[in-house]
């Protein structure tokens, strides 16, 4: 492109840029300035030990259902009680929820949230790592930074855990993804965040696999059963391998030692495919490795297969929003997928697959509530499926004593576009209601009259 194209292009873009903003509405306005002004009221007390809402409509995702008027009691990390006319302790705060609705904090299962800063510049991913030598021993968990900038991006949607993984190098494996919370402070480490790691394996299958090994599935799939054949090999005569006395691997050592759990079934195996039949050859190669925890993530076409999968148990990770015909391994993608998987009685959460997309999860699953799946059932793939595909079924997912006080009180329904978070809470202690984003809109709030110099502007 000439540098007189690019000029218009960028002028034609500014110009676009301009005309939506002038276009937005007084009411819009008004509802962005509500905000800020919430966003800057007092929250509880400074990390009050034990503290109360009271009055909210609460989903607890567990036994109690929906509660009219409820109160949850929370002390330290944990949710005390839960119930009605609850004595609330001495001493303790108390946040009146009067009209508002109480949910667990969301999961995001797929997600690139503390690896990934910009993606447009290499430097700032740490997804992938090209070393032939190191594929499934490759972790993202000493990359995964607190500090992001996404953080409090997709947090201040309601967002509070999140499963981070790899993506495919030069080979069919990817490595070992990690399940972290978003209640990061600047300074943290990346130990800071980490609830488990490693938290899964990853491999890719369809059309990804296939590129990666010469252009075939059924390449792929010979790969990945190699893989695990000397993965059982190696955890079942380490003592011969270390003395030289078995046969050569495809595979070193570091990734046979981190296959060793995903063949032992202690680490879930989670695959991405889209197409149909690719997804029953995954569950042909479950049926041939029984101890595999298998997890299928993508699954554009797994409605057509949805009995097959429910029969299995195999559970899937599922971008709600995927639906156009993109590529002939999603062909048959449809907006009703999540309804017909649940109808059918398969498990599945949902996954945004990206960093910032991360933030529109809700909205997501409000479009697959607009397209045949039950309200709850989109409330569950963000809290109670992913806590039992992940393992943190036991402190995660419900309102519930004993569970973590991941906890986001509403100021609507949670899976409306308009509606946003008033409080939202991670092992009891209050997130600030900051992004970057929010900073930069309410910098150009207040724009000031013709002639007059912006509020915002310094002099060097």
């Amino acid at each position: 492109m000439s540098r007189a194209a690019a000029r218009f292009v960028l002028g034609a873009t500014f110009c676009l840029a301009f005309s939506l903003v002038s276009a937005v509405p007084a009411a819009a306005q008004e509802i962005r300035a509500r905000k800020t002004q919430e966003a800057a009221a007092p929250v509880l007390a400074d990390e009050p030990a034990v503290f109360a809402i009271v009055g909210a409509t609460v989903h607890t995702m567990g036994d109690g259902g929906v509660m009219e008027d409820a109160t949850v009691v929370v002390r330290g990390e944990r949710v005390e009680a839960v119930g009605y006319d609850l004595e609330i302790p001495a001493g303790a705060s108390v946040l009146d929820a009067r009209g508002k609705v109480l949910t667990p904090g969301f999961f995001d299962s797929s997600s690139r949230i503390g690896l990934v800063e910009v993606g447009a510049v290499r430097s700032s991913r740490d997804m992938s790592t090209e070393d032939d030598r190191m594929t499934a021993a490759f972790r993202v968990a000493d990359a995964v930074n607190p500090a992001s900038s996404v953080i409090p991006v997709v947090r201040v949607e309601g967002l509070t855990r999140a499963l981070v993984l790899p993506s495919p190098g030069s080979s069919v494996i990817a490595g070992q993804g990690a399940l972290i919370h978003l209640g990061s402070e600047p300074g943290d480490g990346p130990g800071a965040i980490l609830v488990r790691e490693p938290a899964a394996m990853y491999a890719a299958f369809g059309e990804r696999g296939a590129g990666l090994s010469g252009g075939a599935r059924g390449a792929a799939l010979l790969r990945l059963r190699e893989a695990l054949d000397d993965a059982r090999d190696f955890a079942a005569n380490r003592a011969a391998y270390d003395r030289g006395e078995r046969r050569g691997y495809a595979l070193s050592r570091l990734d046979l030692e981190a296959l060793a759990p995903v063949v032992a079934g202690d680490l879930p195996l989670v695959i991405s495919a889209n197409r149909a039949s690719d997804v029953l050859a995954l569950l042909r190669l479950g049926s041939d490795h029984p101890d595999l925890d298998l997890v299928i993530a993508g699954a554009a076409e797994g409605w057509l297969v949805a009995d097959e999968l429910a029969a299995a148990g195999v559970p899937v990770l599922l971008n709600a929003l995927a639906n156009l015909p993109s590529s002939f391994e999603t062909l048959g993608a449809t907006l009703a997928n999540a309804a017909r998987l649940h109808r059918a009685g398969v498990t599945f959460a949902f996954m945004s697959g990206s960093a910032h997309g991360a933030a529109n999860l809700r909205q997501d699953a409000g479009n697959a509530v607009a397209h045949g799946l039950p309200w709850e059932a989109a409330l569950a793939a963000m809290t109670t499926a992913p806590a039992e595909i992940w393992g943190i079924a036991d402190t995660y997912g419900k309102i519930a004593p004993g569970y973590d006080a991941d906890l986001v009180v509403w100021d609507g329904d949670p899976l409306e576009l308009t509606s946003y978070p008033d409080h939202v809470f991670i092992r009891g202690e209050e997130m600030p209601k900051e992004s970057r984003q929010l900073l930069l809109r309410d910098r150009y709030l207040d724009l000031p009259e013709e002639g007059e110099r912006s509020p915002a502007y310094r002099r060097p």
